[in-house]
């Protein structure tokens, strides 16, 4: 029965309910304060004792781009040793924390500003970190010629690994960090491992290479 009154009311010209054309709301973007209820949102980053001076020397170059480019407000902590990050009203993107926060962590962590900063300007970067222990249990002397082998003579064979990879690599002691793009950083990754494992350096790069060329071909 209703379909033979819609049927009829359609021959008629009427608008039916289906028909009716409905306007749909349009909302305003929230703004980054917004999307917290309104309460601004924070990022701690530690800083180790021994990277105190290092950050203290290059304060103004961390705070420039964060507090100037990016509109986040960012302090040092002294007492709790820590460098605190927070949203302000005029904060752009709320991504900005985050990346900001990626930032003075990859400076920490050993890498040049010149080459941190690149996580303020890029979203496809990322930090990987591993330990040489992961990759092999080496102890004593075994352990010092590892991390030897990764650096080169002068660090001739990190150089190489950074430069045909487009990556960029901090060995601190057992602790090896690399800055770059997910592709990249697992190339860069391969190679130190077989470098770890005893492979010689003319094998590992005769690899990169090939690797490089491939991936040269492929963007």
């Amino acid at each position: 029965m209703e379909v033979d009154n819609a049927a009829s009311a359609a021959a008629a010209g009427e608008p039916t309910s289906g028909a009716m054309a409905v306007e749909k709301p349009r909302f305003e973007a929230l703004t980054p304060s917004e999307m917290n209820g309104g309460k601004p949102q924070f990022r701690k980053v530690p800083v180790p004792q021994h990277r105190f001076a290092p950050l203290k020397k290059a304060w103004m170059d961390i705070y420039t781009p964060v507090y100037e480019h990016t509109k986040i407000d960012i302090r040092m902590n002294l007492k709790a040793r820590r460098v605190e990050l927070k949203t302000r009203q005029d904060t752009p993107d709320v991504s900005n924390l985050q990346k900001c926060a990626d930032f003075v962590h990859a400076f920490i962590l050993g890498f040049d500003i010149a080459d941190a900063v690149a996580l303020l300007r890029l979203d496809d970067l990322y930090v990987d970190s591993f330990e040489i222990k992961d990759v092999k249990t080496l102890r004593g002397e075994h352990l010092s010629r590892a991390i030897g082998r990764l650096s080169g003579k002068g660090g001739k064979t990190k150089y190489a690994i950074e430069n045909s990879t487009r990556t960029r690599i901090v060995i601190a002691d057992t602790k090896i960090h690399i800055l770059g793009s997910f592709v990249n950083i697992k190339v860069a990754r391969d190679s130190l491992c077989s470098l770890i494992l005893g492979s010689p350096a003319g094998k590992v790069y005769s690899k990169l290479r090939a690797v490089s060329a491939r991936l040269a071909e492929r963007y």
